[in-house]
């Protein structure tokens, strides 16, 4: 593997390390914010709206809890071939 992919591959793996650490589940007060960017990001609801513009902000919020969910639901292995593949 070339320099700059193993660099990439630690970058990855360091930034799953933050997102474990900021949203850790066992902690109570973290569950409770990601209990709150569930419901707020439409986690597990539709994000249709037939205003354009309201519908695009909710699939941005959807976005950002989509982010989050996978850098917590995914083992570096897994982040290396999604971005891989990017």
């Amino acid at each position: 593997m070339s320099e700059m992919l193993e660099k990439v591959r630690t970058f990855l793996t360091s930034r799953k390390q933050a997102y474990l650490f900021t949203f850790n589940r066992e902690n109570v007060h973290n569950k409770i914010v990601l209990a709150d960017l569930a419901k707020f990001c439409r986690a597990n609801s539709t994000t249709y709206l037939e205003d354009p513009r309201a519908h695009a902000a909710l699939e941005g919020r959807r976005e950002v809890w989509l982010r989050i969910e996978t850098y917590l639901n995914l083992s570096p292995d897994e982040l290396w071939e999604l971005y891989r593949k990017e």
